[in-house]
Formats: structure tokens, C-alpha cells, sequence
């Protein structure tokens, strides 16, 4: 998804953007995540968003493991990414549908006291610098193992895909959009979210699938539905 706005570094980006914590949710840079907003608290985000003009939303997992039990503002993991609204369409009963196209990961520095019912964090994007360079370390990465277990996962779970497509996909955009649609839970994602470069996030989406692969021929579990 084109966006109108260029973003060169992490200069060009606000010190504080509102968070929405989702749980096994990952946008990558680059990447599109689809939106169905509903809570009154972000759909208020969303139109602050287009009020303040900058249209960009930090998507960040709750770390459940570190929160108090049945809290209604669990904290948060210290790594998200920020995407800039790119699509939205409201849906005639109140809902946004919208999309949003990762920009670059950013590191939490404090969560911040606000007025808005919705969560603000001051935010640092230096950490995640080559972020800002699309395909950085693309030739790094190993194609012919990713391809090789995601056909793998594929046979497994009796799943179909545009095989075409993925073979012409560049290596960016092919590793991070199968991290984002990969079914894993948040830890994995996470780990996925903060690797330091591509090569680094395949390797894991490798190393998870193959180890749920094993796990499903050990076990004996149904395929994915």
C-alpha cells in the first residue's frame, strides 16, 4: 500500500503517538494490518489521528505475563510499530474499517499520563534506524529454507496459496508479511517483532514453524481449520 507521505528517518516521526494493545497482533514495516474498530476509546484515537494530521497509530502487545490479573490496562512490552492509516471506511453501524501500513518499530520510553481514554507513549525510533530503508538485508536472508518449510506448513494443514505470487514476492515483503499471518502466539511474535534484521526474523519464523510441525507429527493433531 503506497503511502502519501515519505518517512526518512526517525525525525520525521512524533515523540508521542497513541499505542492500541492487542494481543498477537504484529505489523511489520511495510506491512498492511487490517482494522475493525469498534471501543469508543479508539474510535475517538482514530479521529484524533485525522484531527492532529499525522494519522499514524502504535500497534503494541500487551505483556500479560508482567500485569496484574484481570487488569484493564495491562502493561506493555517495550518494542511496537507505528503505521500510518492508509485506508478507512466506516461501516453504517459505527465502526471504522481501516488499514494501517507499518512504518518503523519504536522502543517505549514511558507510557504517559493522559486525559484521553485511550494510551499516549513517548516513544523512540533511533534504535530501529534501518527501518527507514526498505529491503535492508534482503540478500541475507534464506529463501530456499523459508520456502522450503512454508510449503512444509502448507501440506500440513491442507492450506493453499498463490504459489506464483509468493515465489515473486521480494524477500522483505515475503518474510514479514508471513510473520504477520503466521498463527503463532504473542511471545513468538514478539520475538519476530524485535529480531535485529530480516535474516534474523526468518530464521525464527523458520524455527517456530518447524517446531510446530513436529509438534503436530508427535501429537497427532488435527491440521489447522
Amino acid at each position: 500500500m503506497p503511502i502519501n507521505i515519505e518517512y526518512r528517518g526517525p525525525a520525521d516521526l512524533p515523540e508521542i503517538i497513541p499505542v492500541f494493545p492487542l494481543p498477537g497482533a504484529l505489523l511489520l514495516p511495510r506491512g498492511q494490518m487490517p482494522l475493525n474498530i469498534f471501543e469508543p476509546r479508539y474510535l475517538a484515537m482514530v479521529d484524533d489521528c485525522f484531527r492532529d494530521g499525522h494519522r499514524l497509530i502504535g500497534m503494541i502487545q500487551p505483556d500479560v505475563a508482567h500485569s496484574p490479573k484481570n487488569s484493564d490496562k495491562p502493561a506493555l512490552f517495550r518494542v511496537g510499530c507505528v503505521g500510518r492509516i492508509t485506508q478507512l471506511a466506516e461501516s453504517g453501524d459505527g465502526r471504522y474499517i481501516l488499514e494501517l501500513t507499518g512504518v518503523a518499530r519504536f522502543k517505549v520510553v514511558e507510557e504517559l499520563e493522559v486525559l484521553t481514554a485511550y494510551r499516549q507513549c513517548k516513544v523512540d525510533f533511533f534504535t530501529f534506524v534501518d527501518d527507514f530503508t526498505a529491503r535492508m538485508g534482503e540478500d541475507e536472508v534464506d529463501r530456499e529454507a523459508l520456502l522450503s518449510v512454508l510449503a512444509d506448513f502448507l501440506k500440513a494443514n491442507n492450506l493453499k496459496v498463490d504459489w506464483e505470487g509468493v515465489e515473486s514476492a521480494p524477500n522483505e515483503a515475503l518474510v514479514n508479511a508471513l510473520a504477520m499471518m503466521s498463527p503463532y502466539g504473542p511471545a513468538e511474535k514478539q520475538a519476530m517483532l524485535e529480531a535485529p534484521d530480516l535474516k534474523t526474523r526468518a530464521e525464527i519464523l523458520i524455527a517456530v514453524t518447524e517446531m510446530d510441525l513436529a509438534k503436530k507429527r508427535t501429537s497427532g493433531d488435527p491440521p489447522l481449520q
